[in-house]
């Protein structure tokens, strides 16, 4: 049947602290060799400020001098800062031996003795307030850290912990105003970083990644260039480059960046970027090729191994990906996702008992997951158990209710994947209303998730054949979005098919002169095709075109122009131009479905047509007008039992179809089964009765009449027979 269907860059980096214990201990054992300090209070106040210049102890001047416990306020005594200096540093060890909080009160209390007796040493001031962020102690190390930078702003050690502090709380705070702030002072370090060390590409990869963070991309870029011009060899700095371009939504400039790289010197980092960078393209052969080069430079690199997957599961190739996923969860059987792509392909290659295997695997995985029980639904409406899927997911939007109404975008989203799959089912089930109910339930999940609802009622209705209904709908959708263009075109598009050719068209063309005037000529060249106006049809289609720029729209023109050739029966301008679209994507299923369907109609090239639809079904293995396409070009071929068995699949999708009884009734006719060719003829002309002018073919129509007329005929004739021989 014919028919018209975040890349998030992460810190990885080792925890710079972790929080210790507190808890009562045993007496801390004497340090063996050291005299026992004097343990002050943790809480003790700050040593002062001064301005004294920074300076470590002194080695020599240790080994000259007693240790003293008391700082001269006028001179240092390094001898006495080295020597508490010292015990700090053994307890520091302590503490990463055994993780004991009286070890680090003691490094601290030591730690602030060298301090009284050195007040003006950076160097000790800065070992303070490392160990107070490996302790846990926040605060404490920002304060001693800020209090080093105040009288030593060029302290690189002091900035870097400050900015490392910053980064890692970035990830803690729980509100958006918390978190920005804490992004803002993470930057404000690092470019201060950037200044002290001017040669340094990591500290220049890292503020980058913060302003990537702070949806600042030319200050990033600026930054990752600068990186570049340092070390050209950098393979850190282009495979950053590369993933802000593809964040910018510029594939093929990040394409450049990375093929700047000979390939004989690209890493397998360098081939995962690019897999990334083709995979946004929309390029799954080049990407499959990218990640597997990857792969075979590092075998145990899961990340490339999982877009090899994705990709071969992109580029249509089920049993590749397949085998793929599986060994990913294999070498990591806590991977859940893994599962689930497993359970999706073999749901998508009919599979359904090991795709709920795998299903149970990924649910064992995780906890209160939306995902699992989302795909449990799936497999259920593929086997036609529409009762399960639909308690499935009536308690997947009881589980995500909550009492207030207050839903993040997030929760909105994925309530309108859970209506919206709903609502196919009751649909695809025959319960228009019980469908069209919980589309409504889509409009107050915000605009988009309204304007999708209100495309499925109308949608609903035309399938049900309620005409005034989808009109009402229509009118109502564009009255509450009356700036789409989509919803208004919809609009255009059921009044001329209900008559109001003028107004619809009227309408139509009032939504040109705009930023939507590509999808308005599209939605135009719909519209006149549908009243066979042909010329204007074909010149909408071409402005269309003309406005086209990327190759996902320019697939869509070239695909609403071959349906025109195909529909005026020019036949060779069709298969061109849908030849077009193939080359821009092969795995264009509504493409391969209607160049398979074209060639089965006419009984030409039956194989290749055969190859076309089944690589469609592939893709959308649930579509009824690929199924039916599928039947049809086995009745041409003469294998009837397929026919059949897609013929009737097909017709369960899609029981209002009037094409879908012709073909049926062809089928029956043909394996001798009069008399349910008849019935399905005569559902055939009921269904046309019920349509709008522009969905009846009045050829068709005179011969599925004539063929019913024949049909009552022989069945009058086989009944006048029995009457007789008995």
């Amino acid at each position: 049947m014919k028919i018209i269907r975040t890349l998030a860059i992460l810190f990885i980096s080792a925890p710079i602290f972790a929080q210790l214990p507190q808890q009562s201990t045993p007496a801390s054992p004497q340090v063996p060799g050291v005299q026992s300090p004097n343990v002050q209070s943790p809480s003790q106040t700050t040593p002062p400020d001064t301005k004294a210049p920074a300076t470590p102890p002194d080695k020599k001047a240790a080994a000259s001098q007693p240790p003293s416990a008391t700082s001269n306020a006028k001179t240092p005594d390094r001898a006495a800062a080295y020597y508490h200096y010292s015990l700090a540093h053994i307890y520091e060890e302590l503490v990463a031996l055994y993780g004991r909080a009286e070890f680090a009160n003691q490094a601290v209390s030591e730690y602030r003795q060298a301090i009284a007796a050195d007040p003006g040493s950076a160097f000790l001031n800065a070992g303070l307030a490392e160990l107070y962020a490996k302790t846990g102690r926040i605060r404490d190390a920002v304060l001693e850290a800020q209090d080093i930078l105040k009288r030593e702003p060029n302290n690189l050690d002091a900035r870097k912990l400050l900015g490392r502090i910053y980064l890692r709380s970035l990830g803690d705070m729980q509100t958006g105003t918390q978190s920005q702030e804490m992004l803002r002072l993470a930057i404000g370090q690092f470019e201060q970083i950037v200044q002290l060390e001017p040669k340094s590409v990591d500290d220049r990869l890292l503020l980058g990644r913060l302003y990537i963070t702070n949806k600042d991309l030319l200050k990033a870029e600026q930054i990752f260039k600068s990186a570049l011009e340092i070390d050209p060899n950098s393979e850190e700095a282009v495979t950053n480059l590369a993933y802000l371009y593809n964040e910018e939504g510029d594939a093929n400039k990040a394409a450049q960046v990375i093929a700047s790289v000979p390939e004989s010197s690209r890493s397998a980092k360098l081939f995962a970027a690019l897999g990334y960078t083709y995979e946004q393209q929309h390029d799954s052969k080049k990407s499959v090729d990218a990640y597997r080069k990857a792969v075979e430079l590092d075998k145990d690199n899961l990340d490339a191994q999982r877009g090899l997957a994705q990709n071969l599961l992109n580029d249509g190739q089920f049993e590749p990906a397949l085998e793929q996923y599986k060994a990913v969860a294999e070498a990591d059987p806590q991977d859940a996702q893994a599962q689930l792509r497993i359970a999706e392909i073999q749901r998508r290659l009919g599979r359904y008992d090991a795709s709920l295997q795998s299903l149970k695997v990924a649910e064992s995985l995780v906890q209160d997951s939306l995902e699992v029980p989302y795909n449990y639904a799936l497999v259920y409406q593929a086997q036609g158990r529409y009762d399960e899927a639909i308690a499935t997911l009536q308690k997947l939007l009881e589980r995500s209710t909550k009492p207030t109404g207050d839903y993040t975008q997030a929760e909105n989203n994925n309530r309108s994947v859970f209506l919206e799959r709903l609502g196919s089912i009751y649909k695809e089930s025959g319960k228009t209303q019980l469908a069209v109910e919980t589309f409504r339930k889509l409009l107050p999940l915000g605009d988009e998730n309204a304007i999708r609802g209100y495309q499925q009622i109308i949608d609903t209705y035309r399938e049900a054949k309620m005409w005034p209904q989808a009109t009402a709908a229509a009118q109502e959708a564009a009255a509450k979005f009356p700036k789409d263009a989509g919803l208004n075109l919809v609009l255009a598009g059921q009044l001329a098919d209900n008559g109001k050719v003028d107004e619809g068209l009227t309408l139509a063309k009032s939504l040109l002169g705009g930023k939507d005037d590509r999808e308005v000529y599209l939605g135009m060249a719909q519209i006149y095709s549908r009243l066979r106006r042909w010329p204007e049809a074909e010149q909408a289609a071409l402005q269309a075109e003309r406005l086209s720029q990327k190759p996902e729209e320019k697939e869509y023109a070239y695909f609403i122009e071959a349906s025109l050739y195909e529909r005026q029966k020019r036949f060779d301008d069709a298969e061109r131009t849908f030849r077009k679209v193939l080359h821009l994507d092969p795995q264009n299923a509504m493409t391969l479905n209607y160049l398979g369907y074209m060639l089965a109609d006419r009984g030409v090239r039956l194989d290749e047509a055969v190859g076309y639809i089944k690589k469609a079904l592939d893709l959308d293995p649930q579509n009824g007008a690929y199924m039916d396409s599928l039947g049809w070009a086995y009745y041409r071929l003469g294998k009837y039992d397929l026919a059949e068995e897609n013929l009737r699949k097909a017709i369960s999708k899609s029981a209002n179809d009037p094409t879908l009884h012709d073909h049926l009734g062809d089928l029956y006719l043909k394996t001798g089964r009069i008399k349910l060719a008849a019935s399905h003829w005569e559902r055939a002309l009921e269904e046309w009765n019920r349509s709008v002018p522009a969905d009846i073919d009045t050829a068709d129509v005179a011969k599925v009449q004539k063929k019913l007329e024949g049909a009552r005929v022989r069945l009058a004739r086989e009944s006048d027979t029995k009457i007789n021989n008995r």
